[in-house]
């Protein structure tokens, strides 16, 4: 068993994505951790800067995604003819702010570091701005699905569908709830980034933050943990 955890763990740590949800759960760990432990120095500090630099980490490795998200857009295109229009138009939105949230943070980061002479705020703004309306749109998709899977699960109560299939739909609406929980919280922070003036821009104190994108971290491992589990079945 504890054999077979590591081998699980090594090999989703040797894949940028299983890398990335690693980093983005230990930044935040540490950015909560930091927050509330008492004291400015010392671990707390400590751990507040750990913090800083892994997510400083994250955006140099998002240099590279630009690719992978586009391919991901092309090849859903419009969207399968089948799929019901809505879902279709709020999956098509959602990939055109993807993708471009990365060239906003490309530029964000460059301007940051020097390579090009430039506001980095304004940059900054625009792709939490993109961000959110992502995970916003994610959310809308969710809920519509929730909705159709809710009316298949009444559909096959009043018929002779298998166990197996309703036990299909119901592990089809966990997997859709969590999904709303995970986006919702990094919808929180993402509006708390935002210039102050709009909704609790700039309100969050520093453990909230972290406690937001740790829930939201581990919802993300655990969901990525058994989509690795029902592939691998």
């Amino acid at each position: 068993m504890a054999a077979g955890a590591l081998r699980e763990l090594v090999a989703a740590l040797e894949t940028h994505r299983g890398r990335d949800r690693a980093v983005r759960a230990l930044c935040y760990g540490c950015q909560l951790l930091g927050a509330a432990l008492p004291g400015p120095a010392g671990l707390p500090g400590g751990l507040l800067a750990a913090s800083a630099q892994l997510s400083s980490c994250r955006t140099a490795l998002r240099l590279f995604d630009d690719l992978a998200m586009l391919r991901y857009s092309c090849s859903y295109g419009l969207g399968p003819e089948g799929e019901d229009a809505l879902l279709r138009g709020l999956s098509v939105l959602c990939n055109v702010a993807n993708q471009l949230y990365y060239p906003c943070e490309h530029l964000a980061w460059a301007a940051d570091v020097g390579i090009v002479r430039a506001g980095s705020q304004k940059w900054w703004t625009r792709s939490t701005a993109l961000w959110g309306c992502a995970l916003l749109l994610g959310i809308l998709r969710s809920l519509r699905i929730l909705f159709q899977l809710r009316r298949k699960l009444s559909q096959q109560k009043c018929s002779t569908s298998s166990p197996q299939s309703q036990q299909k739909l119901r592990a089809q609406v966990k997997a859709e709830v969590l999904s709303i929980l995970m986006n919702t919280a990094d919808l929180s922070n993402a509006i708390h980034w935002l210039p102050p003036g709009f909704l609790w821009a700039g309100r969050f104190p520093p453990w909230l933050v972290g406690l937001l994108g740790t829930i939201s971290s581990l919802i993300g491992i655990y969901q990525a943990s058994r989509g690795a589990n029902s592939e691998s079945a």
